[in-house]
């Protein structure tokens, strides 16, 4: 029996365009059943051979699936004779497949020893990330495949998932690398430092110049009768896990606002032009207040650290937006009176609009390390 354990080195979320480590493990555990009498080779386990290699499937329902039938059929054949297996159904397809690497040939285990190689791959910047829509999935995996001699191939999937780096990160990652490369002087050995800095270390930054800036933007929100309020968003970039802040001002308000709810959504579009064409809207965290008599308030809605970032493919594109809610009324005995010593009963009937309203905001990509939580260790055994 042999036992092959897979271990990401640093941890199971990675952007685009990054390296992927593994740590493939190759051991012989000892058993019982082996004898003191039995000779030292007759223990011995071999495996003719092991390879490893990335893949990324794709998802998809079957009015996308044969809108893109004919144009993926010549990839499609390439993939299958280059790559190992993969178990997929038929609404799944190989998105795209590294060149699988060869761990070894020929690989010998006495009882109790273990052999360790390291698998390395870098993951393309313009791959698409991990993602789980209704209308389009993508799943990353490392397939490591092994065989002994006239048996069947055994295989082994190590899910990761990827985040993907937006266009403007990359275009300020290179600005950075022109600057390093360009006007640093190497008298300074603090600049040199910066020199030697990897093109994934430019992208964080940018990352965090990009979505730490302070640019308030202010609406005045609107409907037929008047002013409703006032809406100031502190910034329009943001990261994973990070607060949307924003504050309502209703002092400006010719219409009472009754209560308001904010939503953030992503929004789903396939990007076939014909007409299987789709649009989901989905749903996350939500904030919902009852303002009415307020002079100000506050949004702060959370964003999940599993959701993905806005992105594009040739299949889907998906965009992020907060999703406003307001219930409005023009009833005249909404407002008390000025005067304290005077009693004030609300009316038990009041009518009342809802107007919408949807702003676009930008979601990008956090650090790995703020994503990952847990390790990721997978086990196949072979007997």
């Amino acid at each position: 029996m042999i036992e092959i354990t897979a271990k990401l080195i640093r941890s199971h979320v990675f952007l685009s365009g990054e390296v992927v480590e593994c740590i493939l493990s190759f051991s012989h555990p000892v058993s019982p059943s082996h004898k003191v009498s039995q000779s030292h080779t007759d223990v011995f386990e071999s495996l003719a051979w092991a390879s490893a290699q990335i893949h990324c499937l794709c998802f998809t329902d079957s009015k996308m699936r044969r809108a893109k039938e004919d144009e993926r059929q010549a990839s499609h054949v390439a993939l299958a004779d280059t790559a190992l297996g993969t178990v997929s159904g038929d609404n799944a397809r190989v998105e795209f497949a590294t060149k699988p690497k060869i761990l070894f040939c020929d690989l010998r285990l006495s009882p109790g020893q273990v052999k360790h190689f390291v698998y390395r791959e870098k993951v393309p910047v313009d791959s698409p990330p991990s993602y789980r829509g209704q209308l389009v999935k993508y799943s990353y995996k490392i397939t490591v495949g092994t065989q002994r001699v006239n048996h069947p191939v055994k295989l082994m999937r190590v899910p990761f998932r990827v985040l993907p780096l937006a266009e403007a990160i990359l275009h300020e990652a290179g600005a950075l690398c022109n600057e390093t490369t360009e006007e640093l002087t190497p008298t300074n050995p603090f600049l040199e430092i910066r020199q030697k800095e990897k093109p994934i270390d430019l992208a964080l930054e940018s990352l965090q110049n990009i979505t730490a800036r302070r640019n308030p933007n202010f609406y005045m929100i609107s409907n037929m009768w008047g002013k409703v309020a006032r809406f100031c968003l502190f910034k329009p970039a943001y990261k994973l896990g990070e607060d949307i802040i924003g504050t309502f001002d209703f002092t400006v308000a010719t219409v009472q606002c009754m209560q308001v709810s904010v939503s953030l959504q992503c929004e789903e579009e396939t990007t076939i032009e014909d007409s299987s064409k789709q649009i989901r809207i989905i749903t996350f965290s939500k904030h919902h207040e009852v303002c009415l008599g307020y002079k100000y308030t506050q949004l702060i809605l959370p964003i999940p650290l599993h959701v993905t970032p806005a992105f594009e493919t040739d299949l889907v594109s998906l965009k992020w937006r907060l999703h406003f809610e307001f219930v409005t009324s023009t009833h005249k005995g909404l407002s008390p009176p000025n005067f304290a010593e005077t009693y004030w009963q609300a009316p038990s009937e009041v009518p009342i609009e809802t107007m919408v309203w949807s702003l676009p905001i930008r979601l990008y990509s956090t650090t790995p390390g703020h994503v990952a939580q847990g390790m990721s260790v997978h086990k196949l055994v072979i007997r």
